[in-house]
């Protein structure tokens, strides 16, 4: 990623050396983070060891030039382990409250940068299979300490925006309207791919999918935002959704023997180039080999798949598909170009008790603490929150198509891929 290194470069040299002056007189600029939980294997983990501890990246060890100088955890068990680490960080001190990790205790806002990971804990369900994690809580307390102090700092949020579309679009709206940057969204998009591709840059794309093993809400944005982070890229950019479809039960199994869009399904060679992507497709038969598993094998080894169709308003068509019963166990993805041309690729997904996958998740997010500005649009983020959103309410009703004339939302994607190629 030899451009944005250089960006990361520029603005670190910025961010230390500001106007000449010494490292005493300018010190490191200083992070918060709000969460909800910390434990092992939680995001917050993932994340913050990252900025206290550095790691792997480009041959080196990388140590972000930032002090995560507060911390706010919502929910303490057994399994903590933020004690541990602020015994071992002092300059890290952990606040009974949000507010007062803003502030570092004191009245105004304190800090240069908000790490806001509202992932895992013990929190409720709906009714429609969302975990009601308090993003949006968090997001209104952090804006209510701007507000009072008359200044902002640039806010990630990990993952979807909120399990609540309304919420998620006031979310954007306010960092717009107050001028915070506002960055979102998963480690899917920006994690290695196998190949090393992208779509072409103003392609014209017919049809994609993307299939995943994923949860109601929590892993469909991980597949559906993988997606689009390649659909993006199609020619005259992102135009929205206006649709979406949700099938489970019979209804997925006609819409499998379809192998067509147009029957009811999806381009069964797309299925098929995702399934031939996966490292990790659980075998169909009792003796391993190259024999792709038939619907029947299907039926009896994922009997509780289902799938959601998005119709995009300038005609893309896309289908997210989460097979049932560790049937697979990663997130791979295909997409036909005008011409019949296919891709495929496997967001890859390493070691998962490393998950380097968050390496170029939190180097992203360093250089948007830099600059202030996300390395790709939050209205992706947000069109992904209310496909998601959309997808749980067509799940759960009938008839199992839903309208979506709010989530036409538009906007350019970078020009320069943000995966990791390194």
């Amino acid at each position: 990623m030899p451009s944005t290194r250089r960006a990361f470069l520029v603005g670190t040299a910025q961010a230390i050396a500001l106007s000449g002056r010494s490292r005493a007189e300018n010190p490191r600029p200083k992070v918060a983070a709000i969460i909800t939980v910390f434990h092992k294997y939680s995001h917050s983990q993932h994340i913050i060891d990252r900025f206290l501890e550095g790691y792997g990246w480009e041959g080196g060890h990388h140590r972000p030039p930032f002090d995560v100088v507060s911390l706010y955890v919502d929910q303490v068990g057994k399994n903590d382990l933020s004690r541990e680490r602020a015994s071992r960080h002092p300059e890290m001190k952990i606040y009974p409250t949000i507010a007062r990790a803003l502030t570092m205790g004191g009245r105004k806002l304190a800090v240069d940068g908000v790490l806001l990971v509202g992932e895992h804990g013990r929190y409720p369900a709906n009714e429609l299979g969302q975990t009601l994690y308090p993003r949006y809580e968090f997001f209104e307390q952090v804006v209510d300490v701007y507000n009072a102090s008359g200044k902002t700092a640039p806010l990630y949020n990990d993952k979807h925006l909120s399990w609540s579309w309304d919420h998620a679009r006031e979310m954007v709206d306010t960092a717009r309207t107050m001028g915070f940057g506002l960055m979102a969204g998963s480690s899917l998009p920006v994690t290695w791919r196998q190949p090393s591709i992208d779509v072409p840059l103003g392609a014209v794309v017919e049809e994609a999918m993307g299939v995943w093993n994923g949860s109601v809400d929590g892993g469909d944005i991980h597949v559906i935002e993988a997606v689009q982070s390649l659909v993006e890229r199609r020619r005259g950019g992102e135009t929205g959704v206006r649709a979406v479809q949700a099938l489970a039960g019979e209804s997925f199994w006609k819409a499998l023997e379809s192998e067509s869009w147009e029957g009811g399904g999806w381009d069964k060679r797309l299925f098929e180039a995702c399934l031939c992507r996966s490292h990790q497709l659980k075998p169909a038969r009792a003796t391993y080999g190259h024999v792709l598993p038939s619907i029947e094998d299907l039926k009896r080894l994922a009997p509780r798949s289902r799938a959601y169709r998005f119709e995009y308003n300038d005609g893309l068509k896309a289908s997210i598909i989460e097979l049932d019963g560790g049937m697979v166990g990663d997130c791979t993805a295909a997409v036909r170009l005008a011409g019949g041309e296919r891709l495929s690729l496997l967001f890859y997904l390493p070691y998962y008790t490393m998950r380097n996958f968050f390496s170029p998740l939190v180097h992203h997010i360093e250089t948007f603490f830099l600059t202030g500005k996300p390395p790709y649009p939050i209205e992706r983020t947000l069109l992904t929150t209310g496909m998601t959103a959309s997808a749980a309410a067509a799940l759960s009703q009938k008839p199992n198509r839903l309208e979506t004339p709010h989530l036409a939302i538009r906007y350019s994607p970078p020009a320069e891929s943000t995966y990791w190629r390194s």
